[in-house]
This record gives structure tokens, C-alpha cells and sequence, in this order.
């Protein structure tokens, strides 16, 4: 697989606590570095990325869209750390699902580092109401029952294909994990798990995007 050479590193020499998603205890931050930023504004963005594809979303380029299908982002030249912090704004378009069963769902997204799976959780832009709300996982597990578009960062954007031109159709998250590391590479996969045995053109229904990809690498004691 292609390693990916960082387009710039940016160094902060910060000196600041702060807690780890994994533990428990503080952790003291002795520096920062961004050793891998994509917005995918050219076609060279897709340097290193296994099953990369472009489209225009919004006036923006993305990587994108998927549905049933995984994308492999690796990343090279990590200079010494012990953890990594990976940023993905994900887009979720058209009728997700969440955590419903039946022939429309758990629509699961899922993103692993290094080969660790950090992130398996359902999303969902089902209206809701009293009478009738699909949840979604996210931020959290699956397995967990949230209001649908909970932790987004945007919500009122409008569909890709089923809901093309129709607002509130289209959800940006910015999922930002902190992850154990060490090693001067790594992967990134992202991938999803969804379901729609009623729909003629599943791409259509529902599918998934990427705007924006951070790696940094941080040494925390």
C-alpha cells in the first residue's frame, strides 16, 4: 500500500493537561504535530487513499460517496509520539436509518487506526417526534439509544440523491478521536455496514462522504 507524504507539519510546543478518551487519569501534552491534513481539493488528494473517489457536494470537493464499501487512508513520516489524534468530518446523506431493524437498518459506520476498531456506531436523519423517531448510537457505541443527529456539526444540509435539494437531508459530524500509538506510519480505515433491502438504488437511499481528514501526532507522560 502507498504511504501518504504529509502535505506540511505544523510543530506547537504546548505544555498543558489534558484527559485521554481511554483513561481515566490526566496526561501531560509536551507536544503537537500535524503530520497529515486533506480537504480533497484536487486530485491529488487522493495520493495514498486505497478505494478514493471525488465528488462536489455543496460547492465542495469530498471523498466520496460510499455505501457497503470501506476507504483506507495510510499516513507516513509520524515523527516520535506515543499517541495519535485523528480528526474526520463525515457527512451522512439521505435517509440513514440508525439503530432501526428490519429491512432498513442498523445502518452502522465504523473507522479503525492502526487495525484497532475505535469507533462502531449507527447514525440516522430520521425526523423525530413523539410518535416516531429511528435513533441513532453516535457519539457513542452501538448499542446506545440518541436522539437522531446528536453531536453534529451541521444538520440543515440537504440531501445527495433521494433528498438532492431538500434541507435537513444531509449531516456533518466532526469526529475527533485520540488514539495509542507508536510507530512512523498507520492506516486509517473507514467503512459502513448499511442497510436497505426495500430500496431499487441503495447509493441512492442512503450514503456516506468525507470533507475533511487530520492527523497529528502527539507525546503525552
Amino acid at each position: 500500500m502507498q504511504y501518504i507524504t504529509p502535505k506540511f507539519v505544523v510543530f506547537f510546543s504546548l505544555i498543558t493537561v489534558f484527559t485521554l478518551t481511554s483513561s481515566c487519569h490526566q496526561e501531560e501534552l509536551m507536544n503537537e504535530v500535524l503530520v497529515y491534513e486533506n480537504n480533497f481539493s484536487s486530485p491529488a488528494s487522493l495520493s495514498g487513499i486505497e478505494n478514493g473517489k471525488l465528488m462536489v457536494f455543496e460547492e465542495d470537493t469530498v471523498l466520496g460517496n460510499y455505501n457497503s464499501e470501506e476507504v483506507n487512508i495510510a499516513v507516513s513520516g509520524l515523527p516520535g509520539h506515543n499517541t495519535v489524534r485523528v480528526v474526520i468530518e463525515l457527512l451522512t446523506h439521505d435517509s440513514w436509518d440508525g439503530n432501526n431493524t428490519g429491512v432498513s437498518g442498523p445502518d452502522y459506520w465504523f473507522m479503525e487506526v492502526g487495525g484497532v476498531q475505535i469507533l462502531n456506531t449507527t447514525f440516522s436523519n430520521s425526523p423525530c417526534s413523539s410518535s416516531y423517531c429511528l435513533f441513532q448510537s453516535y457519539p457513542d457505541q452501538y448499542g446506545r439509544h440518541n436522539d437522531p443527529k446528536t453531536g453534529a456539526l451541521e444538520t440543515d444540509l440537504p440531501g445527495l440523491c433521494q433528498y438532492a435539494d431538500t434541507p435537513n437531508w444531509t449531516t456533518k459530524y466532526r469526529i475527533s478521536k485520540l488514539v495509542s500509538h507508536t510507530g512512523p506510519s498507520l492506516t486509517i480505515k473507514c467503512g459502513d455496514q448499511l442497510l436497505q433491502e426495500n430500496a431499487p438504488d441503495p447509493l441512492c437511499d442512503e450514503s456516506w462522504s468525507i470533507s475533511k481528514i487530520e492527523v497529528s501526532a502527539l507525546s503525552v507522560k
